[in-house]
């Protein structure tokens, strides 16, 4: 089936582009990365490989804790279908030999022709992953699942929690813009045709795409994510926070994702994005670590990206709990003490402390 292009008609009104130049995040948000979390394969972390990333067996496990949106990768086969995928390429075995295919050189039927397939007794063919030094590892998972589609996303995902749209790809392919325009209209088809209500943000680090799906649509808030200096590319927009903030103000873009670590080590550049009325996500290792999450609370960053969402949600529940809840339980147990006796504490920091944290943070973290 043919995917049609978004027409100046399918473009949202002048009321809803007003509404999204005001957009600003409400509360601290908890984003689900790849759904539940991503696969690190080679890791001694058995959650790092409890539930297959990008499916919806994983979103599905995600949406049951308090988060309020799932991450997820979307690339666009070559028959114009956008499909939920992170890596650049599929890596299969066939009789012994590893064989690599680009996900946007598949056509639908040949990607989900990979791994477990929905069909009862259909075996699909076998799904690898390249690690970034190289090795071939089988993706084993303990609750494995087919691949999808951004499609069956939006129809068997929790319409309740939001869906964080990452546009997919290569760092190494500079892309054309026509190419670049095919693309996001194709995501754009489907998701204004079955997002509904479910809050949407798009996000990616390729510069022109944030650009171009700022231009082709108002409806939905674009963010540009960013390594935030932690990685040199080629592309002087994609180095440091600064250069993302210039993105951002040049092209109407309404927030930034950066590596956390970015953050930490150049913790000055949240005061400039905040006095640029952007919002700021971070996504990272570290944001797998409650006392940086809460760290970050302090900051006043708008939310983290987290592959631990069970742990992270709860604590972030616990940390920065709404003012009645803290109010009724302060009132409740004077003593200091929860209802198994454990005395609960959660960090306070003057201003002179939190100043001084935030200078020897980026010292900590360069190594």
């Amino acid at each position: 089936m043919a995917l049609k292009a978004v027409h100046v008609s399918d473009v949202p009104s002048l009321d809803q582009m007003n509404k999204s130049a005001s957009f600003r995040i409400p509360k601290f948000l908890v984003v689900g990365h790849r759904g539940h979390g991503m696969n690190v394969l080679q890791s001694s972390d058995k959650r790092m490989q409890a539930i297959k990333e990008n499916s919806i067996a994983s979103f599905n496990s995600s949406a049951k804790y308090p988060l309020d949106f799932i991450e997820f990768d979307v690339q666009v086969t070559k028959d114009g279908w956008p499909v939920i995928f992170h890596d650049d390429v599929i890596v299969s075995e066939d009789n012994g030999t590893i064989f690599e295919k680009r996900i946007t050189e598949l056509s639908l039927s040949e990607f989900l022709s990979y791994g477990p397939q929905r069909e009862q007794g259909k075996i699909g063919k076998s799904l690898l992953r390249k690690t970034k030094d190289g090795k071939i590892l089988h993706w084993n998972v303990e609750i494995d699942d087919s691949l999808c589609t951004l499609q069956e996303a939006f129809q068997q995902v929790d319409p309740n929690v939001g869906f964080n749209v990452e546009l997919k790809f290569d760092d190494h392919i500079v892309y054309e813009q026509d190419y670049l325009i095919r693309v996001i209209q194709a995501i754009l088809k489907i998701v204004f045709e079955f997002a509904e209500n479910r809050p949407i943000i798009f996000s990616t680090f390729q510069p022109d795409a944030a650009l171009l799906i700022r231009k082709l649509q108002s409806t939905y808030p674009v963010f540009f994510l960013t390594n935030g200096g932690t990685e040199i590319f080629y592309d002087v927009r994609r180095n440091s926070l600064e250069e993302a903030v210039k993105v951002c103000l040049e092209g109407g873009l309404q927030g930034i994702v950066s590596e956390v670590k970015g953050v930490f080590r150049n913790p000055g550049a949240v005061t400039k994005i905040k006095e640029s009325k952007l919002s700021l996500l971070t996504y990272g290792r570290l944001n797998n670590v409650a006392e940086a999450v809460y760290m970050q609370h302090l900051m006043g960053i708008d939310g983290v990206i987290v592959d631990l969402v069970q742990e992270i949600t709860e604590a972030v529940y616990d940390m920065i709990k709404p003012a009645k809840v803290v109010e009724k339980e302060d009132n409740k147990s004077l003593n200091g003490e929860g209802e198994d006796g454990e005395v609960k504490t959660k960090p306070q920091f003057s201003q002179r402390e939190l100043s001084f944290l935030l200078k020897l943070i980026p010292e900590l973290i360069q190594h």
